[in-house]
């Protein structure tokens, strides 16, 4: 049983842990980070930077989508592109 439970956290341990070369410039980064206590080790830097990371690409993807709504409306507001009621759309599609 021990040793099936060692190959269990070996294999856990080759499936989740992940060796990272950043360079010298962006290690200093890191170490700036834990030096001035915003995270404990060099896991906890990456972890935050991978979250906002994913939050501004997020962000941007909110922008680009509410930029093409923009673009629409102005369409619509200009008459380039034709628009229907909800009361047309119920009778058409008897609903």
């Amino acid at each position: 049983m021990h040793i099936v439970y060692i190959l269990y956290c070996a294999l856990l341990y080759r499936w989740f842990c992940v060796n990272v070369n950043l360079g010298i410039p962006y290690e200093v980064i890191v170490n700036r980070a834990i030096e001035k206590g915003y995270a404990g080790n060099q896991t906890e830097v990456i972890r935050q930077a991978l979250l906002a990371y994913e939050r501004a690409l997020d962000e941007e993807e909110v922008k680009l989508v509410n930029k093409g709504i923009e673009l629409e409306m102005q369409e619509i507001r200009e008459g380039k592109t034709k628009t229907k009621s909800l009361a047309s759309i119920k009778k058409k599609y008897k609903l």
